[in-house]
């Protein structure tokens, strides 16, 4: 075990009493070619690597050639995947010197496709798995030593993984690949997060029929049963680290939101679907506005998707809105939510809690002329209410149609439409159909990477209006003072903070998000926001002000070599 911590963004020393392969087999600790002669001399190294002593930046260069080879991104996405479970050093290295290149593969869209073959693609264990029949063993299991410095956590229970459904153990893939990008983006020490898996069954028949499925072969367990389960993990991860940072990611509708309420206020925890893209979502209407013209108070809100995502969204906007003066009921009636059944209006069936506050009143869209009178479609909305946003979370393919498009621009000089679901092969449309259908004059943010756009005669780069522009920041921030909690506020306090950094407040004719290659940069502003944010609501203990940027700096890692030194295993 290193008896000095590897955790530190400036440890200049790490001691360990790992050699041979055993210490090359450490994921954290292996250097590969990169271990100088005299650590070869001390670990017992010689022999078991080739002589040539190689340097990071030397290593960097041949995984990227290797990388490049490759003719697909799931073979890219599963080489990355070897490559950090054999040195997470070099894969870092190699991610945060290639962010706008390897974002898309480390993450959307192709970890959906990780998540799909993650059964087959499995190679060691990464993260937690912890399954129900393991119930009683939650608390052991998280005690093990190795786990003493998390920070970090991010966990799934695999039901709503992206815009694919229920991907069962397969889900893992989306705590790993979002450790990855705190890490990447964020600078967490890789040592400090742990992904988790609540495995709870799959109600995938494909899982369930696969000889190769690593996970619980049992339909998804749900009510009471589930709920327990949750309580078990929840109260083991409070009791073994009080101040652990913990991310609920890619849970379904029906429990996103109820989890959320129900464990917000006993620890530090937030939920990126529902919190951190209605925080990316505000952020980037908040830079749009700079290109439109049209004020904050003055925009009339269309989401397809309302489940608790779409519902995050627009109550992060809301806010918004009565922040700048606008009275909340007001704000109330500017918002147009769709779902499979149309818009919802009050006096529907099935209507969850956090939908209520988003319902129309059908008085008010009585005198609308609709294609079928039972029915509110999307496209009837964009017609009578000629909303001047347009957002999807939906999941769902094409479905900003054509019309759907064509009536937005009718009635907007510049339409804001951002097509935010993931993976690729699931936005609501492309920006080339969006630049086509709006004769090039709507502005456009989307989830997951697109080519380039042609305007006016050059390239012009779609705004990737991702979370990864703020769930690094705000777990940064929380974690460096140490929060207790994780409130709206700070999200809001998030959201402002990027708008703040839009290239497009100086020049409407560029882009509303900083370049991906800035996600550090734009990371640390985030966090500083969201820490002093914190610090505002009384959240931090014994800290001032002029110290929060420097203990955010602190907890910055840049992946880098440093000398080792052997000492004797602990008896103790």
């Amino acid at each position: 075990m290193s008896q000095v911590s590897t955790t530190e963004a400036t440890t200049t020393c790490i001691e360990t009493s790992r050699s041979g392969y055993e210490l090359l087999a450490d994921p954290l600790l292996n250097k590969g070619t990169a271990f100088a002669e005299s650590e070869r001399d001390a670990f017992d190294l010689h022999g078991l690597l080739p002589p040539n002593i190689g340097t990071l930046e030397e290593q960097v260069s041949r995984r990227l050639q290797v990388l490049r080879s490759f003719a697909t991104d799931i073979e890219r996405y599963a080489f990355l995947r070897d490559l950090q479970d054999t040195n997470e050093t070099l894969f870092f290295a190699l991610l945060v010197q290639n962010l706008e290149e390897l974002l898309p593969v480390v993450y959307t869209p192709t970890v959906g496709a990780g998540c799909q073959q993650f059964s087959r693609l499995f190679r060691k264990p990464r993260g937690l798995f912890l399954s129900l029949p393991h119930k009683n063993r939650i608390e052991s299991i998280l005690a093990h030593p190795r786990f003493d410095k998390v920070e970090a956590i991010v966990v799934t229970d695999g039901e709503r993984i992206l815009g694919l459904g229920d991907q069962g153990a397969g889900g893992m893939g989306i705590p790993i690949g979002k450790l990855a990008l705190y890490t990447g983006c964020g600078g967490l020490h890789p040592a400090t997060t742990l992904p988790i898996m609540l495995d709870v069954g799959t109600d995938n028949p494909d899982c369930l029929s696969d000889p190769l499925y690593i996970g619980w072969r049992h339909e998804r367990v749900r009510g009471e049963e589930y709920d327990d389960f949750i309580e078990a993990f929840v109260s083991a991860v409070a009791k073994r680290w009080p101040h652990v940072l913990l991310q609920w990611e890619d849970f379904a509708k029906n429990n996103a939101t109820r989890m959320l309420e129900r464990y917000r206020d006993r620890l530090c925890t937030f939920n990126d679907d529902v919190q951190g893209t209605a925080a990316v979502a505000t952020g980037t209407l908040l830079s749009a506005i700079n290109v439109t013209g049209v004020p904050l108070t003055e925009q009339r809100i269309a989401v397809m998707g309302a489940g608790s995502a779409g519902c995050g969204i627009a109550s992060l906007i809301r806010k918004a809105m009565t922040d700048a003066g606008l009275a909340d009921s007001e704000a109330g009636k500017r918002f147009f939510m769709v779902d499979r059944d149309g818009l919802l209006v009050d006096g529907m069936d099935g209507i969850a809690s956090f939908q209520q506050p988003f319902l129309q009143d059908k008085a008010a869209i009585a005198g609308w002329t609709l294609d079928h009178p039972d029915r509110v479609a999307l496209l009837d909305v964009v017609r009578n209410a000629k909303p001047t946003v347009l957002i999807g979370v939906s999941g769902q393919a094409g479905a900003f149609s054509e019309p759907v498009v064509r009536a937005m621009a009718e009635h907007n000089k510049r339409p804001v439409i951002f097509p935010l679901s993931n993976p690729t092969s699931r936005a609501e449309a492309t920006p080339t159909d969006l630049e086509a259908w709006s004769e090039g004059r709507a502005v456009i943010g989307t989830g997951s990477p697109f080519p380039a756009l042609e305007r006016n005669g050059a390239k012009f780069k779609v705004d990737q209006t991702n979370n990864s522009y703020i769930f690094p920041g705000v777990g940064l921030g929380a974690i460096a003072v140490k929060a207790s909690r994780v409130t709206d506020t700070m999200f809001m306090a998030a959201a402002k903070a990027l708008a703040a950094a839009s290239p497009a407040r100086g020049d409407v004719t560029r882009n509303l998000l900083p370049p991906v290659t800035a996600l550090r940069e734009v990371s640390i502003t985030v966090a500083l926001a969201v820490a002093l944010q914190a610090h505002k609501e009384g959240l931090t203990q014994g800290i001032d002000t002029d110290q929060i940027e420097g203990l955010i700096r602190s907890k910055v890692w840049t992946p880098h070599y440093v000398p080792y030194e052997r000492v004797e295993a602990s008896t103790s």
